[in-house]
């Protein structure tokens, strides 16, 4: 039976890399966002309160119009990052810092409530949850240019509207991976039991969690190909 997963969280966590192991060992098809040209985004960067309703919305039609394809998809899919986080954390985080107004922001929200209740939801969203001390680690050792500027202050910003999110989420379950306590990149025994908890929870097992002693103990599992 066709699945669909959706892996979230903050930035320098480890998603593209992880969707990208997963589809290997579970045969899958993995789903990177597309990048799009946002015509907004030079007016934003000039003039960020003025323009970030306009360039949100690009955004959040771009989101959903993915979200859309991955459902008529034939076969399984792993998606890096979902349409709820765009909302949810990215565009909220832009009004709590004053960059969207009262007024701009109550539309954005109203829209993208009604339309995502349109949208099925994926079986299961995968959280790497990570501290920003980690989440900075593996930012600085990826080097790309343009995240050379982002603050620790700003991953607590939004380390803490990722955890107000899955808190809240009720679309479908949740499976929160500790990423401080597990490198699938170095470990491929962390890989093992993260595909071990994920098979465990798309067959309705409603209690998975990862023990700190098999965390530990990541080596010893082996990998299953699905």
């Amino acid at each position: 039976m066709k699945k669909f997963i959706a892996v979230a969280g903050n930035i320098g966590v480890g998603k593209s890399t992880l969707v990208n192991m997963l589809a290997k060992h579970l045969n899958w098809q993995p789903f990177y966002e597309p990048e799009a040209e946002n015509p907004y985004l030079p007016d934003f960067y000039r003039d960020m309160k003025t323009w970030a309703f306009h360039s949100q919305l690009f955004f959040l039609t771009h989101r959903l119009r993915i979200h859309r394809r991955l459902i008529d998809q034939p076969h399984s899919v792993i998606q890096d990052r979902s349409v709820y986080e765009d909302a949810e954390v990215f565009a909220r985080n832009l009004h709590l810092q004053g960059q969207m107004g009262e007024r701009d922001y109550t539309t954005y929200w109203e829209l993208y409530q009604v339309l995502s209740e349109f949208l099925p939801p994926p079986d299961l969203v995968v959280y790497l949850r990570a501290s920003e001390t980690t989440l900075l680690r593996r930012i600085h050792r990826r080097g790309r240019d343009y995240e050379r500027e982002i603050s620790q202050n700003y991953l607590h910003q939004l380390n803490q509207l990722y955890e107000s999110w899955v808190n809240n989420f009720g679309l479908c379950p949740v499976l929160t991976v500790p990423a401080d306590d597990m490198d699938f990149v170095e470990h491929p025994g962390h890989l093992a039991l993260i595909v071990q908890k994920v098979q465990q929870k798309l067959t309705g097992k409603d209690v998975v969690v990862f023990d700190p002693e098999e965390v530990a103990n990541g080596r010893n599992y082996i990998v299953e190909k699905g």
